[in-house]
């Protein structure tokens, strides 16, 4: 990564200080979280403190006012520690804080998006249904008016940092009768009436990272808790996504990396027949593979966050980079885990991890499949 010559030096010393970070403070984190099998809620306020979690927003609201290359760049790191860690970070800063600057009013960022760079307000994103996925406008949740205030019912799932979150961002219809044209995003915060969080749902991977289902019992919120335009929730969430899809695949490289280079490591270690494991030509090929899979994703994933900086379309590209990036994860980790033989199967050696892991982001943001459909659509 440091070799390639589109970086600023800017971005490159980020990197190179973001590193340092990242290996004195958040590895060790990382090591109790997984063993732990809860999310470190300290995180936020560490990461807070260095300025990473305002990253790419404005400076007026207490960010750093960075590009999108350089938020790849940091989630790429975060990536390759920790992809539990990871994931809660990921969905309260490109997730649950992004609605706030592309659509909230003023009252709203000074309520949730400045805090929420400070570390001191955490949110989530409830979008998700036991009956709607991929298929947003499937959601069965729904937003009744009555005076001044609507009334909320209805179920998510598979939201992230639900535990702990303060607030969350949900989608509720407001006209079912329009179907997509007729979900609004709302947000409501933790201890209101009504709203609990039903449970917390076991996962393959990311195990420290605290998967929930989120019920919503004729909750009541007041209109100023509507998140941009009424009725045009579908496509802000998908807006939001968009740019989510590029941190995801950064997320993915940043997998594939740690899986490739814990790999590497084991087999110049490793031997049989009298010699490192590495000198038998099947062995070294894969890494060859690897190695140069994993700067293509990387190169895809930068390419189009270079077009959001731009303020060009990159909808296509987003899920191009998504596509490309997460499934060769798994590939890559696949691999790196058979490279291990026996021990691969055992937690000696994280390849058995990044193998769990990196199977959620073939899904999340998006199922790949979705996401082949989107392509096509351009072509």
């Amino acid at each position: 990564m440091m070799n390639d010559v589109t970086l600023t030096d800017d971005q490159r010393d980020f990197v190179t200080h973001f590193r340092k970070f990242a290996t004195e403070v958040l590895v060790p984190m990382a090591e109790k979280a997984e063993a732990a099998e809860a999310y470190p809620l300290e995180i936020f306020k560490v990461m807070a403190d260095q300025g990473y979690l305002g990253l790419a927003f404005p400076e007026k609201y207490g960010g750093s006012g960075l590009d999108h290359v350089t938020l790849s760049l940091m989630f790429e790191e975060l990536g390759a520690i920790s992809a539990g860690l990871t994931l809660g970070v990921y969905c309260h800063m490109v997730l649950a804080l992004t609605p706030f600057y592309l659509f909230g009013n003023e009252d709203l960022k000074q309520r949730y998006l400045v805090p929420g760079i400070r570390g001191e307000k955490i949110g989530c994103w409830g979008i998700t249904e036991p009956g709607a996925g991929s298929d947003l406008a499937a959601i069965s949740t729904k937003a009744e008016l009555k005076g001044d205030h609507y009334h909320l019912t209805g179920t998510k799932i598979f939201t992230t940092n639900g535990t702990f979150a303060d607030y969350v961002v949900i989608t509720a219809y407001t006209n079912k009768a329009a179907g997509m044209k007729g979900i609004t995003l709302f947000v409501v915060d933790k201890g209101t009436p009504g709203f609990s969080v039903s449970r917390r749902i076991k996962t393959v991977g990311v195990r420290c990272s605290e998967t929930t289902e989120l019920s919503f019992d004729n909750v009541k919120v007041p209109k100023s808790q509507i998140l941009g335009e009424l009725d045009r929730g579908f496509y802000n969430a998908l807006n939001s996504l968009t740019g989510g899809r590029i941190v995801a695949a950064s997320f993915a490289v940043g997998i594939a990396r740690a899986a490739m280079e814990q790999a590497l490591s084991y087999c110049r270690q490793r031997e049989q027949f009298g010699h490192p494991v590495i000198q038998n030509q099947g062995v070294s090929w894969a890494f060859s593979d690897m190695a140069t899979t994993i700067d293509a994703a990387r190169l895809l994933t930068h390419r189009a966050a270079r077009l959001a900086d731009a303020g060009k379309p990159h909808i296509k590209e987003a899920s191009m980079a998504k596509l490309f990036a997460t499934e060769n994860a798994s590939k890559i980790a696949a691999q790196a885990m058979q490279l291990h033989g026996g021990y691969g199967l055992t937690e000696e050696y994280p390849a058995e991890r990044y193998y769990r892991d990196c199977k959620l982001l073939e899904i999340g943001e998006g199922t790949n499949q979705i996401h082949r459909n989107m392509i096509v659509k351009f072509l």
